[in-house]
């Protein structure tokens, strides 16, 4: 038997869909599995931990700890914008007063602590051999007890997606390799997978993981596990999750339709840089698998994963639909120039597309090979707005062609073209290391550690980290309609809540 983790921290608001996939795996496969969402868990008791101290802020948090963890799960509270902010904000101080006297910085969807790096391997390994250290541990220390004494598990395995996972995971590992030796680890997850792509290309250090898994890991898990499996991709299994208690109103279903991007054309992308194939799934199991999800779950929600959903499953979703309210990561090409088409998506249940706009300028577009035409971003950007489907449009700053006067373009298209956009991610640019690109260039890790995975530069016309931060703060978030923009991003959940806000509102206006 095997026991799944998703350790702390990721934001708790729907299942870890690589646990799912490989539950379905292994059940496909009858092979006994259990799945222990660490990082929903781990959260909820650090929430029940905090005191105030005398602190009145902690103290009216404290008070209202159990209301907000209600409102966060029913519909009206996402029709109350700044109750929505109360709620999370309290929670989030919570979490940090309850991660301070760990040196650690808790929130909603980030670990960060003051003596320690995710990406430091020496600090990994200390996190492992002190996991008594970690804030979490009160939590972890007696559930894994608990239910490493009362089942015989052979094989524990971490999915590790992102860095504000790294540090508990490598706690959670310590203290599994020291109280139950007899038992073999496995790490996974997206994060797993660029380090082995890039940093530990020599597949792990030390004797606390027995082995590593680089991308999709179903395949790898049974092999590890002696298993020899059933051909064709299984459907994932969230039957353990659905009673979890996740902050959103109701359940919310993710789902990859595909691994990798269809496009792969982008400069300085980590999945072109890494070499993480396109595999996606037949248009028909993907149709399948989430009539059967839909069925059992009922969710309120779906989430498709994809990095870009390809051209042809959007014409079915534009012409079938699914069973449930959905969104997406889209690219801003046809045929979303099509408003009939925009229509139908909106018909089969499309509420919002999160877009990566990444520049408004055209010769910034082009240098990034991102293949988008600024007049047919125009035409899709109102096109979904006609069609009442809302948009999260990602910008990103700071690239080796852009300056100064590219910017003020990007935000020009921005004022022009506000009414259109619903909510706005905006970020600086990080060089990835490992991307081929960075060999020409005066690169040094952003992070200072062994393992790190972005870096900065030297910017070859001098607009400079620092210059970019300027603009940003001094210029781009203070136009008006930029900041009406950016104040409607859900604070900590960012895009896995804005979908919800739209639904809420349906619902009002329905009445």
């Amino acid at each position: 038997m095997i026991l799944l983790v998703h350790p702390p921290v990721a934001k708790p608001c729907e299942p870890p869909p690589g646990i799912a996939r490989l539950a379905g795996a292994l059940k496909a496969n009858e092979v006994p599995c259990q799945v222990l969402d660490a990082g929903l868990e781990g959260l909820l008791y650090l929430m029940g931990e905090a005191r105030s101290g005398g602190d009145r802020w902690t103290g009216r948090a404290v008070a209202h700890r159990e209301e907000h963890l209600t409102a966060l799960r029913t519909w009206a509270l996402y029709g109350r914008p700044d109750a929505y902010r109360r709620a999370v904000s309290d929670l989030n101080r919570l979490l940090a007063k309850a991660g301070l006297p760990h040196g650690a910085a808790v929130s909603l969807g980030n670990y960060l602590h003051a003596d320690r790096s995710p990406v430091r391997r020496a600090d990994l390994t200390w996190s492992a051999e002190h996991p008594e250290t970690n804030p979490f541990y009160g939590y972890f220390g007696p559930r894994l007890r608990g239910l490493l004494s009362n089942e015989t598990f052979e094989w524990v395995g971490f999915s590790v997606n992102f860095l504000s996972q790294a540090l508990c995971a490598w706690a959670m590992m310590g203290f599994l390799r020291r109280e139950f030796p007899g038992i073999r680890i496995v790490a996974g997850g997206g994060l797993i997978t660029s380090w082995m792509r890039g940093a530990l290309g020599d597949r792990g250090w030390g004797d606390l993981v027995d082995a590593w898994v680089a991308g999709p890991g179903e395949e790898a898990l049974l092999e590890l596990l002696g298993v020899r499996s059933n051909p064709g991709r299984s459907t994932p299994d969230y039957t353990l999750f659905r009673e979890k208690g996740y902050l959103a109103p109701g359940f919310i279903l993710p789902y990859s339709a595909s691994s990798g991007c269809y496009w792969n054309r982008c400069a300085f992308c980590p999945e072109k840089s890494e070499g993480n194939p396109y595999r996606p799934e037949s248009t028909e199991k993907v149709f399948e698998d989430l009539d059967t999800l839909c069925a059992v779950a009922s969710p309120v929600l779906i989430h498709l994963l994809d990095n870009a959903l390809n051209p042809g499953l959007l014409k079915r979703l534009a012409v079938q639909g699914l069973p449930r309210p959905w969104y997406g990561f889209v690219r801003l090409t046809p045929p979303l120039d099509d408003l009939d088409f925009c229509m139908g998506l909106r018909r089969g249940g499309c509420v919002m597309l999160k877009v990566g706009l990444e520049s408004g300028d055209q010769g910034v577009l082009d240098a990034l090979q991102k293949g988008i035409r600024l007049e047919t971003a125009e035409r899709i950007l109102a096109n979904l707005r006609t069609a009442g489907i809302a948009t999260y449009v990602y910008l990103l700053f700071g690239t080796l062609a852009e300056g100064a006067d590219e910017a003020r373009r990007t935000l020009d298209f921005v004022g022009a073209h506000h009414a259109a956009i619903t909510f706005l991610n905006v970020a600086i640019f990080n060089l990835p290391l490992y991307s081929p690109q960075a060999r020409s260039l005066e690169a040094a890790p952003f992070y200072d550690g062994d393992l790190s995975l972005y870096g900065r530069f030297r910017h070859p016309s001098g607009w400079h980290r620092g210059e970019v931060r300027r603009f940003l703060d001094k210029t781009f978030r203070q136009h008006p309609d930029v900041a009406t923009i950016l104040r409607r991003d859900p604070p900590a959940f960012t895009s896995n809540h804005a979908p919800l806000f739209s639904l809420a509102q349906e619902q009002a206006d329905m009445g």
